[in-house]
């Protein structure tokens, strides 16, 4: 189960209920122990072959399931990818708690995932964590904005309801919903990835707590298509979306204050852009 976040908007701590002594003694205990049990299954190995009896591989793993495992290979090949595989999760878990994910726009978790799963990431310690967070604590602020800012540079100009200066109160996305003779799905991929990170960032300047991943606007909007087949508008707390046949979406903001939140951003970083239409 995932955990609950620490969200780090209005928090001064850089990790909020989470013991970093904690983690680093708990991950340096194990992998001694580890190294231990890799070590005595190596010893186990020896005698066993020595009378006969095939080594670790042959007696330790089901019949037909001779999949590869760490423990039963020498301790300088096991130990540094054992190690891996625990920081990777351990930062995966850490970043649940700090709350940053829920900060980043599709596009960044991508690339925070991408990491994670290249290993480019410093090994676990108490300097490394705490230098990682203070540096994402420092950065979070322009974190949130450039997710802003990508999902309206990602609306297409070619609808004169989507202005290139600032979000209106409807906006037109392209390729939300496909139809066919059994009616309508939502599509898969960036526009859908898009419409999460819109609503993410209201949740974020509503000062509510953001919903999970399994009960986010684009399931909520999924569920709705596939039980209500003779229907073509969605309505939540924050939009009201009327989908069309050739695959656009109206998208009607319920909250402008929310909706002026966003430009006021938008207007940081395009002043010149907004000043005539403001």
């Amino acid at each position: 189960m995932q955990p609950e976040p620490d969200v780090l908007t209005d928090h001064t701590d850089i990790i909020c209920s989470t013991s970093i002594e904690r983690i680093v003694t708990g991950r340096d205990a194990a992998l001694v122990r580890i190294g231990q049990l890799i070590q005595q299954l190596n010893t186990i190995s020896q005698l066993t072959t020595g009378i006969g009896g095939g080594n670790a591989p042959d007696w330790a793993m089901k019949q037909g399931h001779r999949y590869d495992c760490w423990l039963m290979e020498k301790p300088e090949k096991a130990l540094p990818m054992i190690t891996r595989n625990i920081d990777r999760s351990l930062w995966r878990d850490l970043m649940l708690r700090s709350g940053m994910l829920s900060l980043m726009d599709a596009q960044a978790r991508t690339q925070w995932y991408q990491n994670l799963e290249d290993g480019d990431l410093p090994a676990i310690s108490e300097a490394n964590i705490l230098s990682t967070f203070e540096q994402l604590h420092q950065s979070k602020a322009g974190v949130f904005e450039r997710g802003i800012i990508n999902v309206f540079k990602g609306l297409s100009w070619d609808y004169k309801t989507n202005s290139p200066c600032f979000f209106g109160k409807k906006i037109i996305i392209n390729n939300l919903v496909t139809h066919n003779r059994w009616g309508y799905s939502l599509t898969w991929g960036f526009r859908r990835d898009q419409l999460a990170d819109l609503e993410r960032m209201l949740f974020l300047l509503d000062g509510k707590a953001i919903p999970d991943n399994r009960g986010d606007v684009s399931i909520n909007l999924m569920n709705h298509i596939r039980d209500n087949p003779g229907k073509d508008v969605y309505e939540d707390t924050y939009f009201s979306i009327r989908y069309f046949q050739k695959g656009t979406a109206h998208l009607t903001f319920k909250h402008p204050e929310l909706v002026d939140k966003m430009n006021d951003i938008i207007a940081k970083h395009y002043p010149r852009m907004l000043a005539t239409h403001r």
